[in-house]
């Protein structure tokens, strides 16, 4: 399938500048999450001279392939030549390596804004409280403030939950295990005497 892909790279040489071909990139990375709409299909087809879309689906899927070896395996300059195989004619490869070489940096910097940014905490404070009227159960009432960088949601968010007793002992268990674990990996070899590291009082 991947092979036969490449078969339609030549449909680029359909079009009438190399603005147009960095036309369809730009569009491709701009939509990576939506696909074209029916504007940017239209616009596309009309660059490449082509009357419907059995034609344009196939070359849009393989420089879609094209562009997320680039980007998401960050190929060096050196190693572009290794995306294409010796079937892509020299001059689609050479205008394909200056349009990925001149938006790599751009598209590089684009990708890392796409990655998930998880809040921070901030603050913790905690409080015991009965799980309601009728129980005599005291539970943990945990409060964490939370801050998060990601620019499209960015700001405080509280989040607060209850834990009883035994869910308590169990995750307080697992903190000690992790503890011990920690330790026995940060014993000193014979001879050396590191400081001891503070959370190791707990």
């Amino acid at each position: 399938m991947e092979r036969s892909l490449w078969g339609h790279l030549p449909l680029l040489t359909r079009s009438n500048s190399k603005e147009s071909v960095e036309y369809i990139l730009q569009a491709l990375w701009r939509t990576r999450k939506t696909g074209l709409d029916a504007a940017d299909r239209d616009i596309v087809r009309d660059m490449l001279q082509l009357e419907n879309d059995s034609d344009i689906d196939p070359l849009l899927a393989c420089l879609r392939m094209l562009i997320r070896r680039f980007v998401y395996k960050n190929v060096s300059e050196v190693d572009i030549h290794k995306l294409f195989p010796t079937e892509v004619l020299p001059e689609l490869q050479r205008l394909l390596t200056l349009l990925l070489q001149k938006f790599q940096l751009e598209w590089r910097d684009d990708l890392l804004k796409d990655q998930v940014t998880l809040p921070r905490l901030k603050a913790m404070t905690w409080d015991m409280a009965n799980q309601d009227a009728e129980s005599v159960d005291p539970v943990a009432v945990i409060n964490l403030k939370l801050q998060n960088d990601a620019q499209s949601h960015s700001g405080e968010l509280d989040v607060k939950f209850q834990l009883a007793q035994d869910t308590l002992e169990t995750m307080l268990r697992s903190m000690y295990s992790i503890r011990d674990q920690l330790s026995n990996m940060m014993r000193p070899q014979p001879g050396i005497y590191p400081k001891k590291p503070m959370w190791c009082s707990l």
